[in-house]
């Protein structure tokens, strides 16, 4: 069963009377809204770049093996924050060097080495004894836990990865759609591929506080998926990507107040709605005479 914090008891309690207006005087739901607008921001923008790079598996990959930063953070008594950072950093790193100096694809790779971190996670994890709260929180979510600190790093990693994305907008849109022409365009597609997996890696962590580790890769490409059916364009479409991921985050939380549900779920719970009701809008307009 899903453990809620205190914070979210309080929010329940203030939902339950309708007083939403002074729900957001409270601090730890002004840091979770915060929260959902950097996080979605972070992951709509390069949630873009991961579709169209058809990296979802890689970022699926590097969220899951976070179970052995997260246990590890429980094991030593560490902020699991802490842990996850360098250790995301570091897997997301070493795996794509793996996938360039094999001769194995990269599905491969990553279904061994995700397979290996996964195994070693569930091992360290059944080493916990007593009270797993702080695991809980980690694998399922919950942005209402977001504190001070959690703000400060993911507002670090979106003025960075804005900052070298949108700099380098063109070679990136070059690098994304052919690797090879940028390549002899003298375009540095090595240094561009492992900074935006530090990126990646990055963001995966922080956001893991949000939605949980089993639900990081839909808070990173559902998005990204519902601007591309909405727009070819890449600038409206990274555009789009980044109001959908940012607008579904708050009403997830909304919706989790409301039904006295967990925050992470609920957050992907609205963007795979909306993903639907998209895809048949889509649909009918095309259908139209």
């Amino acid at each position: 069963m899903y453990i809620f914090n205190s914070c979210q008891t309080i929010w329940l309690a203030i939902i339950d009377s309708n007083d939403l207006v002074e729900l957001l005087q409270f601090p730890f739901m002004q840091r979770a809204i915060a929260g959902a607008i950097l996080m979605g921001i972070l992951g709509g923008m390069l949630g873009s770049f991961v579709t169209l790079r058809q990296l979802s598996f890689f970022s699926h990959a590097v969220g899951h093996a976070a179970l052995v930063g997260v246990a590890l953070g429980v094991l030593l008594q560490f902020n699991p924050t802490w842990m996850l950072l360098p250790f995301t950093l570091v897997f997301g790193v070493v795996v794509l060097y793996l996938i360039d100096k094999t001769d194995l694809g990269s599905d491969s790779v990553l279904s061994i080495v995700l397979s290996g971190a996964l195994a070693i996670g569930v091992i360290l994890t059944s080493l916990i004894k007593g009270y797993r709260g702080n695991l809980m929180a980690v694998l399922f979510g919950d942005i209402l836990a977001i504190d001070t600190t959690d703000l400060i790093l993911t507002l670090l990693i979106l003025v960075g990865g804005s900052i070298f994305l949108l700099s380098t907008l063109r070679q990136q849109i070059l690098l994304t759609l052919n690797p090879d022409v940028a390549q002899v365009q003298g375009i540095p597609v090595q240094l561009y591929r492992y900074v935006f997996v530090v990126l990646l890696s990055l963001a995966v962590a922080v956001a893991i506080k949000a939605v949980g580790v089993l639900l990081v890769n839909a808070f990173l490409v559902i998005p990204a998926s519902t601007a591309k059916l909405m727009s070819h364009h890449f600038s409206r479409f990274l555009i789009l990507s980044v109001i959908v991921g940012s607008s579904s985050s708050i009403a997830g939380m909304i919706i989790s107040g409301l039904f006295n549900l967990a925050s992470g779920p609920s957050i992907v719970l609205v963007q795979f709605l909306l993903f639907v009701a998209v895809f048949i809008w889509v649909k009918l307009r095309m259908k139209a005479p």
